[in-house]
């Protein structure tokens, strides 16, 4: 599976949702989105609904975690993990 439309898709969101920016957002993949005062608690809540409805996937709530939000790599993993777990494919209006 190619991770780098979804790298850019969740990249694109942070950057005009959550820091309303027209730049690249460029932070390191793996680094801490709460470290780096980037996520807050709403934009925890803001990233599952993108990720939901951009992905097509269902997020638990047991689910949001750090291990799966904590950063742009961690979240990358998690939706390819769940596009893999429930044989769907990525959607195809995301950027190639």
């Amino acid at each position: 599976m190619n991770k780098q439309p979804i790298e850019q898709s969740i990249r694109e969101f942070i950057a005009v949702n959550l820091l309303y920016s027209t730049e690249e957002f460029t932070l390191p993949a793996e680094a801490s989105l709460l470290n780096e005062g980037i996520l807050d608690s709403l934009g925890v809540v803001e990233l599952v609904e993108f990720v939901q409805n951009h992905f097509g996937i269902k997020v638990a709530q047991k689910e949001v975690t750090p291990d799966n939000f904590g950063s742009v790599g961690k979240l990358v993993g998690f939706v390819c993990g769940k596009l893999d777990m429930d044989k769907g494919e990525i959607p195809r209006d995301l950027p190639s």
